[in-house]
């Protein structure tokens, strides 16, 4: 059994006990939150798509840590110009356990 649930503006195809890390959320570790924009619920041989997300089903999930991704470099440089700029950023993500999916 899959789904596939919006989050963050991004679509992740998630089961029961899979570790996702998804766009940070406000949510506490340990605390467990509600997912409920699920566009496709997979059981078995049967398929709910949802116009455009599926009425009644939900994804339970549980925070297991907030942190930031590893840094991304960003060298601009024009030759000839003496021209250098250098930045660095770290992306922020919360990674959910996948507890429970219900389905209508």
């Amino acid at each position: 059994m899959f789904a596939i649930v919006e989050t963050g503006g991004k679509q992740y195809k998630v089961s029961v006990g899979s570790l996702v890390n998804v766009e940070k959320l406000k949510a506490n570790v340990g605390e467990e939150i509600v997912l409920d924009k699920v566009l496709l619920v997979s059981k078995e041989d049967n398929v709910l798509v949802g116009k455009p997300y599926v009425d009644g089903a939900k994804i339970k999930a549980k925070v297991v840590r907030q942190d930031k991704y590893p840094k991304v470099i960003v060298f601009k440089f024009k030759r000839k110009k003496h021209y250098r700029r250098k930045y660095g950023h770290r992306q922020p993500f919360t990674q959910l356990l996948i507890q429970e999916i219900v389905t209508p």
